[in-house]
């Protein structure tokens, strides 16, 4: 089972990073990268990932206006909100607009793997379309 997973943040940087990070882990295929919600809703909907890491704060869509947009999908993806914020009140916005969770960027390394792993132990629907569909994947 693979989890397919799109990342939408604005910094190349980050996006870069995270992708390095994610290529370590069995079991996740990224599959895009998108700098805004608005490109992030089209580019899941064109790639229908299992997760989208969503950064909250970014231009022309926020991360949490993608999410609130996502709620309407019948079939939505999984989110988990990277962010530089945390705390109570970001969790509880988190946990509202239906995100398995909030991580702090600085905390990547350790926070993601445990959801990604429960993601693989219990989730049957996972896409498990081949690697040549993925533009990160040498082919």
């Amino acid at each position: 089972m693979t989890i397919r997973t799109l990342l939408v943040d604005d910094s190349p940087t980050l996006l870069m990073a995270v992708r390095q990070f994610l290529s370590t882990l069995p079991g996740v295929d990224v599959c895009g990268e998108a700098h805004d919600g608005r490109e992030g809703l089209a580019m899941a909907a064109r790639l229908k990932p299992d997760l989208i890491l969503l950064d909250i704060t970014m231009p022309v869509m926020n991360g949490l206006d993608m999410a609130r947009a996502l709620q309407t999908w019948p079939e939505a993806p999984h989110v988990v909100f990277l962010s530089i914020q945390d705390g109570a009140a970001y969790s509880a916005i988190a946990h509202k607009l239906g995100a398995l969770a909030l991580v702090r960027k600085s905390d990547l390394v350790e926070g993601l793997p445990p959801i990604i792993q429960g993601l693989l132990a219990t989730d049957r629907k996972l896409n498990t379309a081949p690697a040549e569909s993925n533009p990160f994947t040498s082919n």
